[in-house]
């Protein structure tokens, strides 16, 4: 064989080892926290759900709940959503393990710009979710989409559509409702929000639905949702999040 070929053929081969996908990182958990940052929520209310969710992350009972994994470290990111077309990666995919990794996810978190606008379509959140899980470089045992928010789905396709395919790919929907200062909570034809979440939102394995800003703090029940989320479904920690 002549030495072009030869050349050639080890390049090809060379070329083919570097361009080879990496095998995908095991976590326990993708969980993407999808917020609502639409035009109904106001700069104030914008930071303090930032704030709600990083200071969730770098919990003891957050970090204890990662830590009670089969892998100890899950994959996380958060996206803000409007309109039909404004959904936001506001922090992309970081591996948290331990409390160092925990914070440096909520400092990017409170650092970055707002970037939504629009009204409340939830429908486009959780279908940009689903992307960002089936794209990702991470291989989770769960994956969870948590949408937060204070209004029904108004805009895009269907949210019960949006929801059953996302089920139907092995994604757990998880909802937190945000009640409105003054304890106004938002009705969907004459029902609690509440009742559109458990209704048209949420679905998979172990889906539910939580409550802030009537009884319980933001932060507080932030902290008991990701850590059930993050939980293995039947451990003592996941069963201690729903007390």
């Amino acid at each position: 064989m002549r030495l072009p070929a030869v050349i050639a053929i080890c390049v090809l081969a060379l070329a083919g080892f570097f361009s080879a996908p990496a095998a995908a990182e095991e976590v326990d958990v993708e969980l993407v926290l999808a917020a609502d940052g639409s035009g109904s929520i106001d700069d104030d209310e914008l930071a303090l759900q930032r704030r709600g969710y990083a200071d969730a992350i770098v919990s003891r009972e957050v970090l204890d709940a990662i830590a009670s994994g089969v892998h100890g470290r899950i994959a996380i990111a958060y996206v803000e959503w409007g309109g039909p077309g404004s959904q936001h990666v506001i922090v992309d995919w970081m591996v948290v393990s331990d409390i160092g990794s925990a914070r440096a996810f909520a400092d990017a978190l409170v650092t970055r710009p707002r970037a939504a606008r629009g009204y409340n379509s939830i429908s486009a959140a959780i279908d940009f979710s689903v992307h960002l899980i089936e794209t990702n470089a991470h291989e989770g045992l769960k994956k969870v989409i948590d949408v937060s928010g204070d209004g029904p789905n108004i805009g895009g396709r269907p949210v019960q559509a949006a929801r059953d395919d996302a089920v139907a790919k092995g994604i757990t929907i998880n909802g937190l409702v945000i009640v409105r200062p003054g304890g106004m909570v938002r009705r969907v034809a004459g029902e609690p929000l509440d009742v559109h979440y458990e209704r048209d939102v949420i679905g998979g394995p172990g889906a539910f639905v939580m409550t802030a800003g009537e009884t319980a703090s933001f932060p507080e029940v932030v902290r008991r949702k990701m850590a059930l989320e993050i939980a293995a479904l039947g451990s003592d920690r996941a069963a201690d999040a729903l007390q």
